[in-house]
């Protein structure tokens, strides 16, 4: 993170890579056998929704124990994605690239939101 002062949520890097991945999430459901498969297809979108919105929930408390706890949230919502990613692969509604590059970015976005989680702790133990 930079020297610039992260006055909203939506200066927090966590959260602008976890819209950017839901809206992926949304495009690629939108598409051929995923769209008709409305369990695994809202599953998912909700999925990448709580990411985003546990981190932004938790910014909006102004208390760095809730916030850690939401980031922690957000972060398994995170593992949530990439698991039901597995199941779009299995069941052929992913192509092999269009999944690994959905779980990179799945990977990169729970560092990302694990180095929040560690900065917000270093908070709560001054």
């Amino acid at each position: 993170m930079n020297n610039a002062k992260i006055e909203r949520f939506e200066d927090l890097i966590a959260w602008q890579k976890a819209r950017e991945l839901t809206a992926e999430i949304y495009q690629i459901t939108n598409q051929g056998e995923f769209a008709k498969d409305y369990g695994l297809r809202d599953q998912i979108r909700r999925a990448g929704v709580s990411i985003m919105s546990n981190i932004a929930e938790g910014f909006e408390r102004y208390n760095p124990k809730e916030f850690h706890y939401f980031l922690s949230i957000s972060k398994s919502s995170c593992g949530e994605v990439r698991s039901q990613l597995y199941v779009a692969l299995d069941v052929n509604y992913l192509q092999p690239a269009k999944f690994s590059e959905l779980k990179n970015k799945c990977v990169e976005l729970s560092k990302i939101i694990n180095g929040l989680r560690s900065s917000v702790k270093n908070q709560i133990k001054q």
